[in-house]
C-alpha cells in the first residue's frame, strides 16, 4: 500500500460512511431474504441494487481521488498516483 497523501475531510468521511452503512444494510437485507426463503428474483433484485450502490460508492471515491490527490500533485508524483489509480481501475472493470 502507498503512503497516506490525502486525508479525507470529516464531511467526506461522513458521507462515505453513510453510503457504506446503507450498502451493509442492503447486504444484511439480502441475508435475511435468504433466511426467509424469498423468491430468487426478489433476492437478485436486491443484489442488483446493492451492486449499483457499491459501484456508486467506488465512483465517488475515484472522483475524490482524481480531484484531491492527483490534480494537486507535483508532476512526477501525479503521474505515479495516476498509474496507481489506473492499476486499480483495471481490476475494477474486470
Amino acid at each position: 500500500m502507498s503512503t497516506k497523501t490525502h486525508i479525507h475531510s470529516d464531511e467526506e468521511k461522513k458521507a462515505l460512511k453513510v453510503r457504506l452503512r446503507k450498502i451493509a444494510g442492503q447486504l444484511k437485507g439480502i441475508e435475511n431474504m435468504l433466511d426467509e426463503d424469498r423468491e430468487c428474483p426478489e433476492v437478485l433484485t436486491q443484489v442488483v441494487s446493492a451492486r449499483k450502490a457499491l459501484k456508486s460508492f467506488a465512483e465517488k471515491v475515484i472522483h475524490e481521488h482524481l480531484h484531491h490527490c492527483i490534480e494537486g500533485s507535483q508532476q512526477d508524483q501525479g503521474r505515479k498516483k495516476l498509474r496507481e489509480l489506473l492499476d486499480v481501475l483495471e481490476r475494477y472493470v474486470e
